[in-house]
């Protein structure tokens, strides 16, 4: 099955979504009072999850997917409000920032078949 991508209008506000929450998440790391050195350098550590396209491009987008959509990094906030630790807030933000920030740039979901082809449209035909 061909994958289908969002388009026109609807992808300009899906990435312009990014946008607010990485901002957001610049905002509610600001509230958590920790060093700023911490946010470069956590900002890209979710990229971690395309490790799984070393096996193939579905162990791949599963991986990705997995730590590229904002369930993870709301349960790492959710735990660190919970329990009274404002490190893994501070994390669970940083995450969000990063996933936004790559969904404001064009980087989506990604489908089964290739790393290019995201729910955002696909990133060779974009570069080309």
């Amino acid at each position: 099955m061909e994958p289908t991508f969002v388009s026109g209008k609807p992808r300009l506000w899906l990435r312009l979504d990014g946008g607010v929450l990485f901002g957001a998440s610049l905002f509610l790391f600001a509230l958590t009072h920790q060093p700023w050195w911490i946010y470069p350098v956590l900002l890209f550590v979710p990229d971690i999850f395309m490790i799984g396209y070393l096996r193939d491009t579905k162990v791949g987008a599963l991986c990705y997917n997995v730590g590229h959509s904002y369930f993870l990094p709301s349960l790492v906030v959710l735990f660190g409000w919970e329990w009274h630790h404002i490190l893994p807030i501070a994390v669970g933000v940083i995450w969000i920032g990063h996933i936004g920030m790559d969904r404001l740039l064009g980087y989506g979901l990604k489908y089964d078949d290739s790393f290019k082809n995201t729910h955002l449209g696909n990133l060779a035909k974009k570069r080309s």
